[in-house]
């Protein structure tokens, strides 16, 4: 097992990942009218009460800049369980400075609050190479797995499954994986291994020019 404080990279991506699911699934569930007017009650049962096919949701801020898009195949409305289930799901979310997330998986499910997301199948969340205010370069991140499982309330990002992260050049994998984005704190759990490229300093030596003949 192996215990990674990454302080560098906790403030992005995990944060921002759960702000991009969250966005989109929160509105879908919360905003979809129900057309069908209220009937005697009936057992609960394990059926949706709407769909939407091929179809792309995008919010906007009060200045008219675009902050998140959402699109899928289909998706399902649980009301038993109140969840939202969404087949090819690909998220976009727009920071105000303009950086991008993306979030990609075969299947989204998200309760109705969107405190738990859970993506299926190839997930993967990408967060493209930004520029802070301070002028300091912050690489592209991006997560890989099969499952992948955020807690939007505890800040937390977990994984029963084999997990990929990629920063930059550095590369870490491991058999399972809990983030917890209020510690600030990574741990990559059963194999593990990582492979982190030196970055290249201004003050690297430099070959001498040949003397002129």
């Amino acid at each position: 097992m192996a215990r990674l404080c990454m302080d560098h990279l906790s403030i992005y991506l995990p944060v921002i990942l759960m702000a991009v699911l969250a966005l989109g699934t929160y509105w879908l569930v919360r905003t979809t009218p129900v057309f069908a007017p209220a009937g005697p009650a009936q057992p609960p049962r394990h059926d949706p009460d709407y769909f939407m096919r091929d179809f792309s949701v995008k919010t906007f801020a009060p200045d008219g800049r675009l902050k998140s898009e959402v699109r899928g195949t289909e998706a399902r409305h649980y009301p038993d369980t109140d969840t939202l289930e969404i087949d090819q799901v690909h998220m976009r979310s727009y920071s105000t400075e303009g950086h991008v997330t993306a979030a990609t998986a075969k299947r989204a499910l998200s309760n109705s609050d969107s405190s738990e997301v859970q993506l299926f199948g190839n997930a993967v969340v990408v967060r493209e190479a930004i520029t802070q205010a301070n002028g300091r370069a912050v690489p592209r991140m991006e997560f890989r797995s099969e499952f992948l499982h955020a807690y939007t309330d505890t800040e937390r990002v977990k994984s029963h499954l084999p997990v990929e992260l990629i920063r930059g050049n550095d590369r870490f994998v491991g058999d399972s994986m809990v983030f917890d984005n209020q510690e600030r704190v990574l741990e990559l759990k059963g194999r593990v291994r990582g492979t982190l490229v030196p970055t290249p300093t201004a003050n690297a030596a430099k070959p001498s020019p040949r003397p002129a003949r």
